[in-house]
């Protein structure tokens, strides 16, 4: 099976200590430690309104402001870009805290929270601020969540003949649930991505799903602290690949079975 390929645009990184994929690259090149400990800043998320930028959980600020780098990048108007959001938890942080509520004093318990906490918040945020009308989806498949989204994104943009936005992000959290889910560093990444190469295209991508579960790919000891600290650290090995230039196959845990992803050099 020759696989579906798809083609990048932009790209978007956000990580505990490297805001952008420029700093990433050069970090991954260079076999350079990703730190996995979440400091005191937080995602820019420009795009969105500053009242909105304070009161926004951290899942939205990370999934807006990777999502924004990667449409930049591609200098296409967000507002005009399907968009894919990929998930393995949500916001665990805020999830987390209305347990705590509700298990202490429920009747405290704030629709504001609730709103927030659903899954498809981020993808909410992010078309009300950039007025976009095309269509957007959130979905989750826990460790297999990249892969899926980022099949389902190369899948639409051939379906619709469109350039396709597609973000994965998961923020780091502390509490019962985030020791449970592991969820303790903020990470995000996102990929604009076009069903044919074109004066944009920075990389090209061919997938594949496959039946059989993939082993978890080795990493050098840069990237374990991040990896261990996040499920989307999926990721990471096919953003090192890229870092390099491509030239090889990643296969990425994919729920039943495992995405083969080539990046030609």
């Amino acid at each position: 099976m020759e696989g579906l390929l798809v083609h990048i645009e932009g790209i978007g990184w956000w990580s505990p200590g490297i805001t952008d994929w420029n700093g990433a690259a050069a970090a991954l090149r260079a076999g350079a430690a990703l730190p996995a400990e979440d400091g005191p800043a937080r995602p820019a998320a420009a795009v969105l309104p500053p009242g909105e930028r304070r009161r926004a959980p951290a899942q939205v600020l990370l999934a807006c402001e990777v999502a924004g780098q990667a449409c930049a990048m591609a200098g296409r108007d967000a507002a005009e870009v399907p968009a894919v959001f990929s998930s393995a938890h949500g916001d665990i942080a805020i999830s987390d805290g209305m347990c705590t509520t509700l298990a202490g004093e429920p009747l405290a318990l704030s629709p504001t929270r609730f709103h927030n906490s659903v899954h498809n918040a981020q993808s909410g945020y992010w078309t009300v601020a950039t007025r976009c009308h095309a269509p957007s989806s959130a979905l989750t498949a826990w460790a297999g969540s990249f892969a899926a989204g980022l099949l389902e994104a190369g899948v639409q943009a051939h379906a619709d003949g469109t350039p396709v936005l597609f973000v994965a992000s998961d923020a780091g959290a502390r509490g019962a649930l985030a020791e449970v889910v592991g969820a303790g560093a903020s990470f995000g990444v996102a990929l604009l991505l076009g069903a044919e190469r074109g004066p944009r295209t920075v990389a090209s991508l061919r997938l594949r799903h496959e039946p059989d579960s993939a082993p978890p790919a080795p990493l050098p000891p840069a990237l374990q602290a991040l990896a261990a600290a996040t499920p989307v650290a999926n990721a990471l090995p096919l953003f090192a690949l890229l870092a390099a230039g491509g030239g090889g196959t990643v296969r990425l845990p994919a729920g039943a079975g495992s995405l083969a992803v080539e990046v030609p050099a």
